[in-house]
């Protein structure tokens, strides 16, 4: 048979003016059986193939066509959103740059706390490495009183804790800021041979106590929050007490990434200052664990709830469709084995004579 041939005799003889479309599709097998001289039971896959997605074709021509248009759209709108978010942060520094201008320099303390809220006001992810980077050079050329290392360890600490507290809480997340943190100090300490280890060291502990900081706020929200923020926490429940219960793994393996993918005398470093570091991560081991089972004890009850909506989700029709294909696939893998061992059985066995 040819199968182009069948494709445009089905496009063709395709009764889209009837109601239904078990009619529709009955109408076309019956003229496919006609037409074609052949049973439906006798088509080879690639017929049965040449059918369907010919059908597929037309039935859901119009669907088709309105989903590419709204992905599309939904692309364009992306597009300016990136846009209009990019003024938002360019915004966000005019107002803060201005601020700052009113601001006496020798107010330190006024300028420390306009500094705090700037970073609590805009976005950290997409600029982070690059002020990890600037803050550890800063520290280094301003090394007046020889403090660089608890300086940075601070600053680090701080920063972490920004990026990390205002998204959610997951291994991708933290592991995405964290592997940020550490790349661009390592950047500033392969620059400064002499100064690797002081800022290596300050990076890793104040990496750490911002993963322990952002954590412990975490476990204090987790009594005030909204229901819709605790539904969210319900939705990804599992993943969540995972990822609590390894952030001193994540932490190591985070070390442990970046120091391979750096020179030799950097990756030694920092096998060493995260091995003589593993007694100071029983703190964020012990907050991982008490975030952790606070979250058991407020929501055994309403993940208790979700499971319940789940079920109610498994009886949709999408779950249905679901089910039964899960169960075409059992019937079909069945048969295979079956007629495979028939065969092997009618290959060892001798015929009868």
């Amino acid at each position: 048979m040819n199968l182009e041939k069948l494709q445009r005799d089905i496009k063709k003889s395709y009764k889209t003016s009837l109601k239904s479309v078990d009619e529709r599709v009955q109408d076309i097998a019956d003229h496919i059986v006609k037409e074609w001289n052949i049973a439906s039971d006798e088509l080879s896959l690639h017929e049965i193939k040449t059918i369907a997605t010919t059908v597929l074709e037309v039935e859901t021509k119009v669907l088709h066509d309105e989903v590419e248009s709204l992905l599309a759209q939904k692309e364009q709108i992306e597009r300016s959103l990136q846009r209009r978010a990019e003024a938002l942060q360019e915004s966000k520094y005019n107002v803060f740059n201005a601020m700052e201008k009113v601001i006496k320099e020798d107010s330190v303390e006024a300028r420390a706390k306009l500094h705090q809220v700037k970073l609590q006001s805009i976005d950290l992810f997409d600029l982070l490495g690059e002020m990890v980077e600037s803050a550890i050079i800063t520290a280094l050329e301003k090394d007046d009183d020889g403090d660089v290392k608890e300086t940075v360890e601070e600053m680090i600490k701080e920063l972490t804790h920004e990026a990390i507290k205002e998204g959610s809480l997951n291994t991708i997340r933290i592991r995405k800021i964290l592997s940020t943190v550490l790349q661009a100090s390592i950047e500033v300490a392969e620059a400064t041979p002499t100064r690797a280890k002081e800022i290596l060291t300050a990076t890793l502990k104040g990496m750490r106590g911002g993963l322990v900081n952002s954590i412990s706020r975490f476990k204090k929200k987790l009594a005030y929050m909204p229901i819709e923020a605790k539904q969210i926490l319900i939705e990804d429940y599992d993943t969540i007490i995972e990822d609590l219960n390894q952030t001193d793994m994540l932490f190591s393996q985070v070390v442990q990434t970046q120091a391979t993918e750096s020179c030799e005398s950097i990756e030694k470093l920092l096998t060493e200052i995260n091995k003589d570091m593993r007694f100071d991560l029983e703190e964020l081991v012990h907050i991982s664990k008490e975030a952790a089972e606070l979250m058991r004890e407020k929501f055994s009850n309403l993940a208790k709830t979700a499971v319940k909506k789940s079920e109610k989700a498994l009886q949709s029709q999408t779950a249905q469709e679901a089910k039964r294909m899960g169960k075409q696939a059992w019937s079909v893998a069945k048969t295979a084995l079956g007629t495979a061992l028939k065969s092997a059985k009618e290959a060892i066995e001798p015929k009868d004579k």
